[in-house]
């Protein structure tokens, strides 16, 4: 069919301007290699989870994504790289405790902001904070740790001064006005040998590095801050059944794009991540490490910024308590 005059015009017209357009705007997203930044080492629970919601959103939109371990500084260092990166959807943040809702009450030069410098996309899941006890302390549940305590004064473990464990820990205290001393190591594992070997009476850790020495014998979980039983290991009660009101804490994994991002993207991502975590191997493989799965809602952007502002919160109370200044 022959080109009318004025379509012609039209299209020379606009010819021009498409030029002047960025290669992304022209073409469907995504269209080359997605790098996901995990700003801790390899190996640790945020790689592992980072490279599993790696796959999922791969294969459902048809471009590799490359995992970039930039550890240090506690996350703020990866953190602040995807902060900066270009908003179109080719960088993404492996976000955790440590360098969303941490870190910014614990290191004064913060290269970003946490609340404004990230778009939200999906939480995917969390580890739940529990309080595990050597077997040579007889308390076999919160409330006779906390009666323990006003006896005389217990000894709980976490992975550092302004670790999210010690955070939840001063919560904890405040909370049950439990006589505890907080004895800060370097990292969840490191504290565990010391644990068994009754070299500390207890430790605020993650439920996925305590469950084996629970279901081995090796030592006891005596609550789990979580809003329900976990499957793996329904004899736990969680805090809240023991008396300690309202009361959850957790190390949560979520995915974050740079703000700026456009609608269209962050919604391309969140789909993948959520229709991902649906159902098939992924949540069953996090399921067996001790994690939980996130909510629909938490799974959206509105969700997971929501949450991420409570969590914020918390952590600014738990700073406070603990006398914590940023350094």
């Amino acid at each position: 069919m022959p080109i009318s005059r004025r379509r012609l015009i039209t299209s020379l017209g606009l010819s021009p301007l498409l030029t002047l357009l960025p290669r992304e705007a022209l073409a469907k997203y995504p269209d080359r290699p997605i790098r996901l930044i995990v700003p801790f080492a390899a190996g640790g629970n945020a790689d592992i989870v980072g490279r599993l919601v790696a796959e999922r959103i791969a294969s459902a939109l048809g471009q590799p994504v490359v995992v970039d371990n930039r550890g240090g500084a506690g996350g703020s260092i990866g953190a602040e790289a995807v902060a900066r990166s270009a908003p179109d959807g080719y960088t993404l943040l492996v976000g955790s405790n440590g360098p969303l809702t941490v870190n910014p009450f614990v290191q004064a030069k913060l290269g970003y902001d946490p609340l404004k410098d990230f778009a939200p996309v999906a939480l995917t899941s969390y580890v739940p904070h529990v309080i595990i006890l050597n077997n040579q302390v007889e308390a076999k549940n919160i409330p006779e740790v906390i009666a323990l305590s006003k006896q005389a004064q217990i000894s709980i473990a976490t992975s550092g001064v302004g670790s999210a464990t010690h955070m939840t820990l001063e919560r904890f205290k405040a909370a049950t006005s439990a006589n505890i001393v907080h004895v800060p190591y370097r990292s969840g594992g490191a504290l565990m040998p010391d644990l068994i070997g009754g070299n500390i009476q207890a430790a605020m850790t993650e439920f996925s590095t305590a469950l084996p020495l629970h279901k081995g014998g090796q030592a006891h979980i005596v609550g789990i801050a979580a809003s329900n039983r976990s499957r793996l290991a329904h004899d736990i009660p969680t805090f809240i059944e023991s008396g300690v009101k309202d009361f959850s804490a957790q190390s949560y994994i979520g995915i974050l794009a740079p703000t700026g991002t456009p609608a269209a993207i962050i919604a391309d991502l969140q789909k993948a991540i959520a229709d991902g975590l649906a159902s098939g191997p992924t949540p069953d493989k996090l399921r067996e490490m001790g994690s939980e799965i996130a909510t629909v809602k938490q799974m959206t952007p509105d969700g997971f910024a929501e949450f991420i502002r409570a969590d914020y919160e918390n952590m600014r109370k738990a700073a406070t308590l603990a006398g914590i200044t940023p350094q």
